[in-house]
């Protein structure tokens, strides 16, 4: 029998990005009775809404994909609101799913949760090396404590409870809103914005020389359920695709891709964030045989053609 047979599966977070990739993926693995929530469906911030999805839903595996994200600048303009509704999300979902005898639960973490001078590639045991780079720092940490969670829960309670830390998703239905988009959404728009209008340059934060490891958001998908059907073990796992590029050259391919021909001015006064971020990925190579499919060229052609194709539907707040 199928390991997905008679599973009913809570999808946090599965109206989201990632979620609606995961959807597909368990789908595609055969997973019949799938829930994914969003916070218009549930506010897993407050703790009626968590017992109201237990009692409405009834699941017997937990996905928690749900989190508030973003980029730099609101992480530093929001540290407080990232902390504690990430902290109280997983904390809270965790405990009632305990409680009503879930068979597993999978936590999704985040890179922002290692160290800031992190040796790379990052390895698993040197997650507790020091303290998170400052600008995400509250985020990571609250993302953090759902390993601490998980683990005690195993100790005490024999909870079947896994923590992934998957690196920076990218991908066709990322978020492009300018206020809280990663880097990769936030320099393609910033690119056919400038086409569009006929600037000559465009400004780009920092000096371009931190590095940063990105993972397709359908190889992201695929490596959850492959951890949910494969992984039970209370070390957490990175996901990511082995890859490492400086910001400054992944704004010059995303300039040659779109066609930007002008210049590119580095805004020093603005902050680099961590300075490297590399994963070792062996780990999940061998516990649940995950490695990265789609190669970082070919995932930004398909971003920037979805954005290209979409762009004009998109709203964003001003």
């Amino acid at each position: 029998m199928s390991y997905w047979h008679s599973k009913r599966v809570l999808l946090t977070g599965g109206t989201g990005f990632l979620g609606r990739y995961s959807v597909g993926a368990l789908k595609q693995a055969s997973c019949d009775t799938v829930f994914p929530v969003g916070r218009s469906d549930y506010d897993l911030v407050k703790f009626g809404d968590v017992i109201r999805v237990f009692d409405e839903l009834s699941p017997n595996i937990v996905i928690h994909l749900a989190a508030k994200v973003g980029g730099i600048g609101i992480n530093r303009e929001k540290p407080g609101e990232f902390f504690h509704d990430n902290l109280m999300m997983g904390a809270q979902l965790m405990d009632v799913a305990r409680q009503r005898g879930v068979e597993k639960f999978v936590a999704i973490g985040t890179v922002c949760a290692y160290p800031k001078y992190t040796p790379v590639p990052f390895k698993e045991e040197d997650l507790w090396n020091g303290y998170p780079e400052e600008t995400n720092a509250p985020y990571g940490l609250a993302k953090k404590m759902l390993l601490v969670q998980a683990q005690a829960y195993r100790q005490q309670y024999g909870f079947n409870a896994i923590y992934l830390l998957p690196v920076n998703l990218y991908g066709p239905g990322d978020n492009f809103d300018p206020r809280s988009s990663h880097v990769i959404p936030a320099l393609i728009k910033r690119c056919v914005d400038a086409i569009d209008r006929g600037d000559d340059h465009i400004i780009a934060w920092g000096t371009g020389s931190a590095s940063r490891e990105f993972l397709y958001v359908e190889d992201a998908a695929r490596a959850i359920v492959l951890a949910t059907e494969k992984y039970d073990k209370p070390d957490p796992v990175n996901v990511g695709s082995g890859m490492e590029i400086t910001i400054m050259d992944l704004l010059k391919l995303i300039a040659e891709i779109t066609g930007f021909k002008g210049e590119i001015v580095w805004d020093s006064s603005k902050p680099d964030g961590q300075p490297r971020r590399s994963l070792d990925t062996s780990r999940a190579r061998n516990e649940f045989g995950f490695q990265a499919q789609t190669s970082f060229r070919e995932g930004l052609h398909k971003t920037i053609d979805w954005y290209l194709e979409h762009r004009h539907k998109l709203k964003f707040e001003t």
